[in-house]
Formats: C-alpha cells, sequence, structure tokens
C-alpha cells in the first residue's frame, strides 16, 4: 500500500501532492490495478490534512480512469501508467543511489542536488536526449 508524504517545500498543493504521488507510483510498479489506496480517514489523520483535500485527489484520479471508488469498500487502481519494468528500473536506481552518494559527499544538500538534477534534465531534454 501506499504511504503519502508532504513536502511543505514542494510549490504544489497537497492535493496535487497525492495526485503526483499515486500517479509516480503506477509508473514505477509500486502500485498495481486491483490494489487499494488508503482510505479518506487514514490519509487525513496520517497527515493532518482536511479529509476534503484528499478526496478531491481521489476524484482527480477517479476522473482521469486510474482509480475507482467502491462505496463501503474502498478505492481501487484500476489501470496503471506506462513506465519501464520493475527489472529495468533496478540497475537505474542503483546508479542513481551512487550518483546521490557523491552528491552528497561533494557537500551538496537535498536542495542542491534536486537543483542539479533539474537543470541537468531539462538540458538534456532540450538536447532530445531525455
Amino acid at each position: 500500500m501506499i504511504e503519502f508524504h508532504l513536502d511543505g517545500g514542494s510549490g504544489l498543493s497537497p492535493y496535487q501532492q497525492l495526485v503526483q504521488q499515486v500517479r509516480h507510483a503506477l509508473r514505477l510498479g509500486l502500485l498495481a490495478e486491483g490494489d487499494r489506496l488508503p482510505t479518506v480517514k487514514e490519509v487525513a489523520g496520517r497527515l493532518a490534512i482536511n479529509p476534503n483535500t484528499v478526496l478531491k485527489a481521489y476524484r482527480e484520479l477517479e476522473h482521469d480512469g486510474l482509480v475507482a471508488a467502491r462505496q463501503g469498500v474502498g478505492t481501487f487502481v484500476t489501470r496503471t501508467l506506462p513506465g519501464a519494468s520493475p527489472a529495468a528500473l533496478g540497475p537505474l536506481r542503483k546508479d542513481l543511489r551512487r550518483w546521490l552518494t557523491k552528491a552528497r559527499l561533494t557537500g551538496l544538500d537535498d536542495e542542491s542536488i534536486e537543483a542539479l538534477f533539474l537543470d541537468t534534465f531539462r538540458n538534456a531534454a532540450g538536447e532530445g536526449v531525455a
């Protein structure tokens, strides 16, 4: 089951963060068709947010055809999103962990690492690499 978290510095509203986390979990194979999302009450309680925020996120995911609410039972994943297979992600994840270790040993904090990654990603995308 997915474990939601909120980042006050992300620039995204809490509901958008929840939607994004479900989408990422679907792309990475962490959530599969038939999996149940935590209840609105569970998420609101753990994150100390308004239940309507969670409902808004779940409704958007439902509108996108990714989940379906079943009255009295819960909200379930109805389809996944295209992404690489978990087997293909393993070596990439290992390389990223090594890179993160190097970045931290260089003295970069999380915000600097994120800025460097995003800048490099955007430049590579502009060059047709990413």
